[in-house]
């Protein structure tokens, strides 16, 4: 797959490399990142040189990509968002932010560069995007909702996380549904 920098002036989605180990590693270190996602802890930097040898190389090689999410053209790794193939032109999305840049919209405008470009023909031409957090994950459910996926339920007891198991929120869009905030997900509570 050619490689796709994203951008909308904001925010910029490039393919990681090497040189982001150390700050992909720093950024990992976040517990809340550790809470919320499949990611090992305590992250050390053979996870970063496991997770661009056997998750990014991969994947974009066979057109599920993983972007680092950064705030200039060369800037620093700021988190990641990325898609994981599901079945016939459906990929699931997930992602993540360092702590500093939490409560800004810079996931949202992420999302939408990653969905604007996964559902354009001349893209990756998918139907459908899912998404899926554990239960509680409020911030992550608010990006989702913002970026037009439609709340589809809860799945009791069907992810692991940290070797417990967890339930879990599910949610969908379609390539046909609009990019607005999608009402009736459970309230933030």
């Amino acid at each position: 797959m050619y490689e796709h920098t994203l951008t909308d002036g904001t925010v910029w989605l490039t393919r990681p490399t090497g040189a982001d180990i150390d700050r992909i590693v720093e950024c990992c270190q976040d517990p809340e990142v550790a809470r919320w996602t499949t990611i090992p802890s305590p992250y050390h930097r053979g996870d970063a040189e496991d997770f661009l040898d056997r998750a990014v190389a991969p994947g974009w090689a066979s057109n599920v990509p993983i972007w680092a999410v950064r705030t200039a053209a060369h800037g620093q790794v700021e988190g990641m968002v990325g898609l994981h193939a599901r079945g016939h032109r459906t990929c699931e999305i997930g992602f993540w932010l360092a702590p500093a840049h939490r409560g800004r919209g810079l996931m949202s405008r992420a999302v939408t560069l990653v969905c604007d470009f996964a559902f354009a023909p001349d893209g990756l031409d998918l139907a459908r995007i899912t998404w899926r957090a554990v239960v509680g994950n409020h911030p992550s459910a608010a990006v989702a909702r913002r970026n037009g996926f439609r709340y589809e339920g809860l799945t009791r007891s069907s992810g692991i996380q940290r070797g417990s198991r967890v339930d879990e929120w599910h949610a969908a869009r379609l390539a046909t549904d609009p990019p607005t905030p999608a009402p009736n997900w459970p309230d933030p509570g």
